[in-house]
């Protein structure tokens, strides 16, 4: 077995509330707030002015400067109060850019709170796209859309936006610091955790590992990588989630080479190094049916 960090509370509320509210709407009913009531935002630093939030949903990037903030996803439309005071002992106001790294509604449901604080929200063109069609409130879209790549030079830190090509959904984007000390990968990456792979919304099981294989060759030994869900994590965390991504695939091809139907490969056990890995929203099961339908035969 792979030797395993132990889960916050913190984090323990964000992977509850994933399972449960990951596919609505990016912005839902007020009574739904009673859910975040407890809910709470850690602040960790990752070198001066480079800092990682953990709360309900996705983490959260933070670049505080001479510029301003700017954030990386927002998680749930419930927690950007929560976020906005977790950044005020940072730098005083309201950020002025907010960039997703996807469309689920635990990394852009704070859009419309931070957008009508002045922030332009930024993301790739399909982040909008899915957006227009959940029929948000138009103040939560994307006003700056790209398609493969975009550089942004804020707090005297350079920033490139990177779609890897259809992976977790059809837009996701990973942000790189360009000195290599800080990756956001956005849902690209669960730390010892079965990824959510959104097949119907675009998604690529074989996409996602190449997506994977990208950002390794992206990174060093020492960068710190905040992973969309788990908490902070290395290169090394990411080299072993590839493996797992690997040799899953491989059990699921192998399997489906000998003509195995889904009910023969539920029945069939995983690799034994990764059979821990399942979790509320992403338990083995589920994750073996992504792989039938994800993964074509050899």
């Amino acid at each position: 077995m792979t030797s395993r960090q132990p889960t916050s509370v913190v984090q323990f509320l964000g992977y509850v509330f994933l399972a449960t509210l990951l596919l609505m709407p990016a912005t839902f009913a007020a009574d739904s707030k009673d859910a975040f009531a407890n809910a709470t935002i850690k602040v960790i630093e990752l070198t001066p002015g480079r800092y990682m939030l953990e709360g309900a949903g996705g983490n959260v990037g933070v670049s505080v400067g001479q510029d301003g903030i700017l954030l990386i996803d927002d998680q749930y439309a419930p927690m950007a109060d929560k976020i906005m005071a977790a950044l005020q002992p940072l730098r005083a106001g309201a950020p002025s850019c907010v960039i997703n790294s996807h469309f689920h509604a635990d990394h852009t449901g704070g859009n419309l709170f931070f957008a009508e604080h002045g922030a332009a929200i930024v993301a790739q063109t399909n982040v909008r796209t899915r957006l227009v069609e959940q029929q948000v409130p138009a103040k939560s879209l994307p006003i700056l859309t790209f398609d493969q790549e975009l550089a942004i030079h804020f707090n005297g830190q350079n920033m490139r936006l990177l779609h890897l090509g259809p992976a977790h959904t059809d837009g996701d984007a990973i942000v790189l610091w360009q000195d290599g000390k800080v990756l956001h990968t956005g849902d690209l990456f669960f730390k010892d955790r079965f990824p959510f792979i959104d097949l119907e919304h675009g998604g690529s099981v074989l996409g996602y590992r190449d997506a994977v294989a990208k950002m390794l060759e992206l990174t060093v030994d020492d960068t710190k990588i905040i992973p969309g869900h788990g908490t902070l994590a290395s290169r090394a965390d990411l080299l072993r989630f590839k493996h797992m991504l690997d040799d899953c695939i491989n059990w699921m091809q192998d399997g489906k080479a000998a003509n195995k139907t889904l009910a023969e490969m539920l029945a069939t056990p995983l690799p034994k190094r990764w059979q821990d890995w399942g979790w509320s929203f992403i338990p083995k099961e589920r994750w073996i049916r992504t792989l039938y339908d994800g993964v074509p035969a050899h």
